[in-house]
């Protein structure tokens, strides 16, 4: 048995399935977790859902996953790049979306860690558990809409403990989905999202920065494409930019090795997402 962390698909269903391919998937045999953006910007959302609903041992949210349940259920605009008509239209919609609010923000098995973008320094494991929890409660709850309709914004962009509250769970998130960089203040830094050299004078990359945490777990993430594939003792960055006709990348946790694809959506406009 092989456990494979897959990054950002994004609607890209060729591609899955040629890496697929590539590391001879077996489903009796292998174990397939994704690191969120499941759908959106490529051409194929319905198609990864329902795969990934049907074979993946883990999921975690990403920033499209949460926007497709916004749309879907609060009412949000979707943007001139969405591509999520397919999926609302689909006469498995409900049951799709029902799975997909139920996922965490957070996975964490043994000495590996899944989250979609980042975790804030200053949270211990402990903390950041309970806090994928709080999010996760609400997000599943009854009450989900509610909170759908309170996530956006950029504020507060520093943590802390007193936080209550929409806000609490709107840092929670932003931190979890949608975090690349931090100030020297440990502010999240939201507009930014390009590569490394690039960054805001002061900023580094939110896995640099120290942290509280104890580093006996890897941390597996996407989210941050300009950054590409990023390998280190703690920390790997997954997101290859598939849906800009990059690659599509799985990392085999047993010996750390990345296996790749070329993109099947390379007629998509470049850009970082």
């Amino acid at each position: 048995m092989a456990s494979y962390v897959i990054g950002d698909l994004q609607g890209c269903f060729a591609s899955l399935e040629a890496l697929l391919g590539r590391i001879k998937f077996k489903p009796r045999r292998d174990r397939l977790w994704f690191v969120g953006d499941l759908v959106n910007r490529g051409s194929h959302s319905l198609e990864c859902l329902r795969f990934v609903r049907q074979h993946a041992s883990a999921v975690v949210l990403g920033n499209h996953d949460l926007h497709l349940l916004a749309v879907a259920y609060a009412g949000a605009a979707q943007g001139k790049r969405d591509t999520l008509h397919a999926v609302l239209d689909a006469p498995d919609a409900e049951p799709l979306l029902n799975w997909l609010r139920q996922q965490p923000l957070l996975h964490v098995d043994g000495d590996v860690a899944m989250v979609h973008a980042g975790l804030l320094p200053s949270w211990s494991w402990a903390r950041v558990q309970v806090l994928s929890r709080e999010v996760g409660h609400e997000l599943a709850g009854p009450n989900f809409v509610v909170l759908l309709k309170n996530m956006y914004g950029n504020e507060p962009d520093v943590w802390r403990d007193e936080l209550t509250g929409f806000a609490r769970h709107r840092l929670v998130i932003n931190a979890m989905t949608r975090m690349r960089i931090l100030t020297e203040r440990d502010q999240i830094e939201h507009k930014f999202k390009g590569e490394v050299a690039q960054m805001p004078t002061g900023c580094s990359p939110w896995f640099l920065r120290p942290s509280v945490r104890r580093r006996a777990r890897l941390v597996v993430a996407g989210h941050w494409s300009a950054l590409g594939l990023y390998q280190s003792p703690h920390f790997v960055g997954l997101d290859t930019g598939c849906v800009w006709g990059r690659q599509l990348s799985a990392l085999r946790l047993e010996d750390r090795r990345v296996f790749q694809v070329e993109s099947a959506e390379a007629s998509t406009p470049d850009g970082w997402d």
